[in-house]
């Protein structure tokens, strides 16, 4: 059997209908133990360690437990999120009789609370006390469940929460499986069109689910060998052997990095992005699936995408249909209606230039906690030029993607011409992320590097 032959079946693993079967035989009693209902309890239970562990893990940067007012601190923040999010569920499960200001927005709604918080945080005098510690942890811990909430008044406004329980929705918004400020699974109405309603079904997502499991260990392996065969990581394999290529941090505010080294070190960088961000999707949507809910992997091949849009629909798939959900589509739906151009670029703009700008902000402790602009304008400044490239980059795209759509019986495109598009992709993202990287690295700085890696000094 070749390694070809191998690799496809693989990858059809949880389709085999035979595998499956076998599957079934195997784990039979489990498999009808395992209802919906009880596994989304046990999701639950998890759930509730996670609303301890969770808030106390976010607002360490900020705020020492170990001081004499940290304990009472992070049994408030613990309290107050849980508080947060149970007012919300209840907001949402009455959605039809909120005032008419927030069933109109709910979303804005919900953010300017927050800020509100973050407001009041600010101005409370630090007084070492437990509770202007407890403010400071409600403002590091809120962004992890802000998108979780968003997504529950989004089912709460298609009417769907009033008849779901509590602790359903308890399973996204701390989830036992992992995840960030992003949402793998999104929200409650996505994970229940993906949940296995028989044994087959279950079966055939258990099945997907291990497959992923060991890609994530495969992908683990290797960026294992890359810390010590490419970047020389003492902490690596094979590090007595390493290239000692340099990490994008180190190039950005040393000069004279050799031309060839910079650019290979980019490229290197990226894959080493994809692997990571592949890696632990692929750990958190392996263990929701082994959990019934068969929803799309986070990253998907990334790397062998032929255009800009097409990459970035593959490569955080989850924290593109956040930016859709809660950006883009609000954007098309309201704005520029007469003119289809200008409501697909000001939707993109919204989406991924403002809409991802946003969210990087509200993960910038040192702000959330000063407010103060000076903590954050070098970084702003690259991170905003990036979000704004970015929306250019996907937009253009996408235009040349609809003009090749529209084209009639299109001839069959030549090897050569698929592999200068990958490169062009791979190009312009390696490029991209001079700006996203999110050292002190200053605007000028990274736009010195961009320029020597054009012979420009």
């Amino acid at each position: 059997m070749t390694v070809a032959v191998l690799v496809r079946r693989f990858g059809q693993l949880h389709e085999d209908p035979a595998l499956i079967a076998r599957w079934q035989s195997w784990l039979g009693p489990l498999l009808t133990w395992l209802t919906p209902r009880r596994r989304r309890s046990l999701l639950a239970l998890g759930a509730l360690y996670v609303a301890v562990r969770q808030p106390l893990r976010e607002m360490v940067p900020g705020v020492d437990l170990r001081a004499p007012g940290g304990p009472v601190a992070g049994a408030i923040v613990v309290l107050g999120c849980f508080a947060a999010v149970a007012a919300v569920f209840v907001a949402a499960s009455r959605f039809a009789s909120l005032p008419a200001v927030l069933r109109s927005r709910p979303q804005v709604c919900l953010h300017a609370a927050f800020w509100a918080l973050v407001a009041i945080a600010w101005l409370v005098p630090d007084d070492r006390g437990a509770g202007a510690a407890a403010l400071s942890g409600l403002v590091l811990a809120l962004p992890f469940l802000l998108w979780r909430m968003g997504y529950l008044l989004m089912s709460g406004q298609r009417g769907r929460v009033a008849s779901s329980r509590f602790g359903d929705h308890l399973l996204y918004l701390y989830p036992a499986y992992g995840g960030t400020n992003t949402p793998y699974g999104k929200g409650l109405d996505h994970l229940a069109r993906h949940e296995a309603a028989s044994e087959a079904a279950l079966a055939r997502s258990q099945l997907a689910g291990i497959k992923l499991l060991i890609l994530a260990a495969i992908y683990n392996g290797l960026l294992a060998l890359m810390a010590g065969l490419v970047y020389g990581d003492p902490r690596g394999a094979w590090s007595g052997h390493g290239l000692g290529l340099p990490r994008l941090e180190q190039m950005l505010p040393a000069a004279g990095t050799p031309w060839a080294t910079a650019w290979v070190s980019l490229y290197v960088a990226l894959v080493w992005d994809v692997l990571k961000l592949a890696a632990r999707g692929h750990e958190i949507v392996g263990i929701l699936r082994l959990f019934g809910f068969n929803v799309f992997r986070n990253t998907y091949k990334p790397l062998l995408a032929p255009s800009i849009v097409e990459f970035w629909n593959r490569y955080y798939y989850y924290f593109k249909e956040l930016l859709v959900e809660f950006f883009f589509f609000p954007t098309y739906v309201r704005r520029f209606r007469r003119s289809p151009r200008l409501r697909i670029f000001a939707a993109t703009l919204a989406a991924a230039g403002f809409g991802n700008l946003y969210y990087h902000v509200l993960q910038h402790d040192a702000f959330m906690l000063t407010l103060r602009w000076a903590t954050i304008g070098p970084w702003l400044l690259s991170r905003g030029f990036y979000c704004l490239l970015l929306s250019v980059g996907i937009y253009l795209s996408m235009r040349r993607e609809q003009a090749r759509r529209g084209t009639v019986a299109a001839a069959p495109v030549p090897m050569l011409t698929q592999v200068r598009r990958v490169a062009g992709v791979w190009t312009f993202f390696a490029l991209l992320s001079i700006w996203a990287d999110d050292s002190v690295t200053g605007f000028g700085q990274r736009v010195s590097f961009f320029l020597a890696l054009f012979g420009v000094r």
